[in-house]
């Protein structure tokens, strides 16, 4: 008697649970994702070989347009929200003047004076973008070097607890530039600060190339 034959079927494999799995990822990596803020100017920086990453934590940043303006920032996590909040008050009872203390602490960056800051402060946001602001006076022979003064500010705003002052300037800034920031810097007693640069990979045959690769075999 001969086996029956059972007619072969190609199988069915229900996707709809993984569709729905596959979009509710997708709609919580978008609802979660935290985009990256707005740069007072786009900034081409110098290239090094350093391999140090910036710190993302309790930043202090100044950048430093292709044109020698000056913009300060700080980060957006909750203790550096709060230090803004105090560097808001300081302002307002150090140089007399009144503006809108939130505003103040959701602005990614400032570039302006200080008796600038309400109408600065009411500029939509879109519209701050480096080029069309004046940047933190920070040239000695043209009215004072404010920018120091904004410094004395934020470091004692830091008293008592860490902060990462990091130094961002374009390629094509010019020498005075840096010298009217590091001043302020120094006037400050603020003698420490990283150099936000464009890492590259070591040269081969460089000395320093030498010894990355003797590190290297060590660690093997």
């Amino acid at each position: 008697m001969g086996r029956p034959k059972i007619p072969r079927k190609s199988t069915a494999i229900d996707m709809t649970a993984m569709c729905d799995v596959a979009f509710l990822l997708l709609s919580f990596f978008i609802l979660t994702t935290k985009f990256k803020p707005a740069e007072a100017i786009a900034v081409t920086t110098p290239s090094s070989v350093a391999s140090k990453v910036a710190p993302d934590k309790d930043v202090v940043l100044v950048t430093i347009d292709p044109t020698g303006k000056v913009f300060l920032s700080m980060g957006d996590d909750k203790n550096d929200v709060a230090k803004k909040g105090e560097l808001a008050d300081a302002i307002m009872k150090t140089k007399g003047i009144t503006f809108d203390k939130q505003k103040f602490v959701k602005a990614h960056f400032w570039g302006c004076s200080f008796t600038q800051i309400p109408a600065y402060l009411n500029i939509p946001e879109e519209n701050r973008k480096g080029n069309l602001l004046a940047g933190i006076p920070a040239d000695s022979t043209k009215g004072g070097n404010e920018f120091g003064e904004w410094i004395a500010l934020v470091k004692n705003v830091y008293v008592g607890s860490k902060m990462n002052l990091l130094l961002k300037g374009d390629n094509a800034s010019k020498y005075p530039a840096f010298k009217s920031v590091i001043d302020a810097f120094k006037k400050n007693d603020l003698l420490k600060f990283q150099m936000v640069t464009n890492p590259e990979s070591i040269p081969t045959g460089t000395e320093l190339w030498k010894q990355s690769m003797k590190g290297e075999k060590r660690e093997e």
